[in-house]
């Protein structure tokens, strides 16, 4: 951690007070939590200050903490050997969809955005967060009005998490279908999906119809060369063979 980084969070915490949820530093990097309803105004702030001076908005990010913190794999007591390392299921990559139990949630708000900024002048990098309040419906402030490279920003976290940014001057899906049923990035989404895309020649266009892909399992199978195997072959070999 440096005396720069420090210094830079010392004057933000000074600067919003009780305005800002949490300013933390971790891995070299400083992370604003900021509550929905003041967001705009303490990115207008973060912008135009002479203090910050973030110019430029590098990139917008969807976040979904549903499971977050809940691990599949026993990795505190087992060995680095193997592929067996594998515990009680924590999300739905190895199961059918319908069949997968509920994944454990993560205590807390379930979505948020988080804002990458540059400070040209000052060299100086910025991650602003804000949690969305509503889990099923999540909104926060578009900031469009302050950065105008927001727009497809915004419209990629909207169409990947399902998060909706009030304000925003045109809001629809940019890399899936604009028939498309979902959200990819959202954890409880099915990684097989819920429908597939094919051409019908009869109806001489492109049609949805349900998934046909069956989900296996992506664990590789590993034969060693050693005396277990070696052992077992000499075993099972029929005599005169």
């Amino acid at each position: 951690m440096t005396e720069h980084l420090k210094s830079l969070a010392l004057v933000l915490r000074e600067r919003f007070k009780e305005s800002i949820a949490d300013c933390a530093i971790a891995f070299g990097e400083i992370t604003l939590t900021v509550p929905p309803e003041i967001s705009l105004t303490v990115i207008q702030a973060l912008r135009d200050e002479a203090d910050f001076k973030f110019e430029m908005l590098i990139d917008i990010a969807g976040v979904d903490y549903l499971a977050y913190g809940v691990d599949e794999w026993a990795t505190d007591e087992a060995t680095g050997q193997g592929f067996s390392r594998g515990v009680e299921k924590a999300s739905f990559g190895r199961f059918r969809f319908e069949d997968a139990p509920a994944p454990i949630k993560h205590q807390g708000p379930r979505f948020a955005v988080t804002y990458h900024l540059l400070s040209i002048s000052r060299n100086e990098r910025l991650r602003v967060r804000v949690f969305c309040e509503d889990d099923e419906a999540p909104v926060v402030d578009s900031v469009t009005g302050i950065w105008a490279s927001a727009d497809w920003f915004e419209r990629e976290a909207f169409d990947l998490y399902g998060i909706m940014f009030d304000g925003h001057p045109d809001l629809r899906r940019i890399l899936t279908d604009y028939g498309f049923v979902g959200h990819p990035f959202r954890k409880d989404f099915p990684l097989i999906g819920n429908v597939e895309m094919r051409y019908d020649p009869e109806q001489g266009r492109v049609i949805y119809q349900p998934v046909t892909i069956e989900p296996r399992v992506l664990v590789p199978k590993v034969i060693r060369n050693d005396h277990r195997y070696i052992d077992q072959v000499a075993e099972e070999k029929p005599a005169g063979a």
